[in-house]
């Protein structure tokens, strides 16, 4: 939907038992500045209705907080999976609270009570401005036995990109029936299921039938380029490219 700066968002969507002044006074600032928002209360149905609508999700941390695990559990679980993130309003104690069940890599900010409503509106604003939209970070997986590599690599693109690590090719299927990523980057040689049957598997499953692959391998000849091919992957990477050429090569795959 087209809305704050002319710009296509979906919707910021305000969860909790929170006063309904409060809550619906931020939803009457954001729509003054163009921002799509939703009030939802602590209804998991409702919640998971406007997950493919979300751009972001405010969590007041109310009084109470303690008995909305569910609720929590649920919101952490549909972030994770559209990768989107989560601003948490309250007093100390029940935002701590809210953090025993949702990770900090999910938490955008903190805002304590009272609630300083203008800040809050510039940390929506520059989060819609940097990560929403035609500006979200690209998500890849990387699919690789050799743990030592994969962090390696996760260390490299994860100030760039939203990263994901998986050791096997079961694995790789279980993360992308869950996740949604832009890339997968792949190990080509892997113990009891190779690279390519990990692709074999990936193009058989609904999931991941159309999210493209690139091979990452230590080999570099002609009968293993050539095997694959039939596959579709879209490049074939040496495991022994540096940092900045394997950036410069997925920049310019995302930019096509």
């Amino acid at each position: 939907m087209t809305g704050y700066s002319g710009r296509d968002f979906g919707k910021i969507i305000v969860i909790g038992r929170a006063e309904g002044f409060l809550a619906g006074g931020l939803i009457s600032k954001l729509d003054q500045t163009g921002i799509a928002a939703e009030a939802v209360g602590t209804d998991i149905k409702r919640i998971e209705a406007l997950k493919d609508e979300a751009e972001l999700y405010i969590a007041f941390a109310d009084e109470g907080v303690e008995d909305e695990s569910e609720c929590l559990v649920f919101l952490k679980d549909v972030a994770s999976d559209t990768d989107r993130r989560i601003i948490v309003i309250g007093n100390a104690e029940s935002i701590e609270h809210v953090k025993k069940t949702i990770p900090k890599t999910l938490i955008l900010r903190e805002f304590l009570r009272p609630l300083e409503m203008e800040e809050l509106l510039k940390t929506i604003k520059h989060y819609l401005d940097t990560e929403a939209g035609e500006n979200r970070k690209k998500s890849i997986l990387i699919v690789d036995d050799d743990i030592t590599y994969m962090r390696l690599i996760y260390e490299w693109l994860s100030p760039y990109y939203h990263v994901g690590m998986v050791a096997s090719g079961i694995q790789a299927i279980k993360y992308l029936a869950k996740n949604k990523v832009d890339l997968v980057l792949l190990d080509y040689e892997m113990p009891v299921t190779n690279g390519p049957k990990v692709l074999e598997m990936l193009r058989s499953e609904s999931d991941s039938g159309s999210i493209p692959v690139m091979f990452l391998t230590g080999k570099n000849d002609r009968d293993s380029v050539m095997s694959v091919l039939d596959l579709k992957p879209v490049d074939y990477l040496l495991k022994t490219i540096d940092k900045k050429s394997l950036k410069a090569k997925l920049d310019t795959f995302f930019e096509k």
